[in-house]
């Protein structure tokens, strides 16, 4: 399936432990948060009640008098689970999320005002923020919009900088002319300004901000691909293509850019370190995701404005540096195990 370079690189990149138990850290994390309604949930994750078996956690809305409670909206869990303990012989019991928290509920306490401190006994293990809504839930749920938004922009980005790129490089002459003053007049663009005024004239979303920094983020790339094309354009094995009579679309596709591409995977870490920052950025300033999103960003705002209560500003910068800490050396790995100035093997 690999192919023997391949191969070998993989094992250079486990050779190096740092990113590879980065890499293995960071895929768990994501794992664990794509499937945070089973861990992270104020609804049970399985209830056993009347001999029959409910899955809040992913299911629908269930009313309150499923449970034979008096109201027919949706179950307050900790009344049913405490009414699960007082009648102990119904053999009726529930299986609660390890954080018996969604990152958008309200928690008060009665006879205080949020926010609370970390407390193992209410089971906000990273305390409140200002609204009451419980802090690691919240960061749990803003790694992942963080990690599948960074994913979404990488994926734009590399689609339109290699195709551009390749073809600037390929086809060379006018083409390349025109885009190289495109990519100039783009590079002066100021991003930020633009999203102020669409923010302002729309309420920006997942979708709506990675297509506005997309657009903007592919061009550093386009100058690698170009120079990587225009190289391997010059290759004996191109030129044998061509003798053969082979389509400039085969040649390109099925021969130049399998060979040119390896280069760029050195960049796929630092580019997602690059949209978790830029995501954080926009939130924190205001112009990100709207409220009540779980967002890192908003997390640090929080914090700023209140430094008489530490956890929530500690709690997104620890989270924050740990996660662009694990991506950073993931990259610097791939980078070492990719490098073709230290691993070349001629055949």
């Amino acid at each position: 399936m690999f192919s023997p370079q391949a191969k070998r690189r993989w094992q250079r990149f486990k050779s190096i432990k740092r990113g590879y138990y980065s890499f293995i850290t960071i895929c768990i994390l994501i794992f664990v948060s794509l499937f945070a309604e089973i861990w992270v949930n104020n609804r049970p994750i399985i209830i056993q009640y009347n001999n029959t078996l409910y899955f809040p956690s992913y299911g629908d809305i269930i009313p309150g008098n499923t449970f034979g409670l008096d109201y027919n909206w949706e179950t307050n869990y900790q009344e049913l689970k405490q009414s699960f303990k007082e009648k102990p012989e119904s053999g009726n019991w529930m299986i609660s999320a390890l954080i018996p928290y969604n990152p958008f509920e309200n928690h008060f306490i009665e006879g205080e005002y949020p926010p609370y401190a970390p407390s193992f006994e209410n089971k906000h293990y990273l305390g409140t923020d200002m609204a009451g809504r419980d802090i690691l839930s919240r960061i749990i749920y803003g790694f992942r919009i963080a990690i599948l938004f960074s994913l979404f922009l990488l994926v734009i980005t590399y689609v339109i900088g290699i195709l551009i790129g390749a073809l600037m490089g390929f086809l060379g002459g006018t083409f390349d002319l025109i885009f190289q003053r495109v990519i100039e007049i783009l590079s002066n663009v100021p991003i930020l300004y633009i999203i102020m005024i669409v923010a302002s004239i729309i309420t920006p979303n997942f979708w709506t901000l990675a297509l506005m920094l997309g657009a903007f983020s592919w061009m550093g790339l386009t100058w690698y691909m170009r120079t990587e094309t225009y190289r391997e354009n010059t290759r004996e094995y191109v030129l044998a293509a061509r003798s053969i009579g082979a389509s400039n679309w085969r040649i390109m596709f099925k021969h130049i850019l399998p060979n040119s591409v390896s280069i760029l995977i050195t960049f796929f870490p630092f580019s997602v370190v690059s949209g978790i920052t830029a995501l954080t950025s926009l939130d924190y300033l205001g112009f990100g995701l709207p409220a009540p999103t779980p967002s890192w960003g908003e997390l640090l705002q929080q914090g700023t404005n209140n430094l008489d209560y530490q956890w929530i500003a500690a709690s997104a910068v620890v989270a924050l540096t740990i996660v662009l800490t694990l991506v950073t050396f993931i990259g610097e790995a791939v980078r070492e195990a990719f490098d073709p100035k230290k691993h070349s093997y001629f055949s």
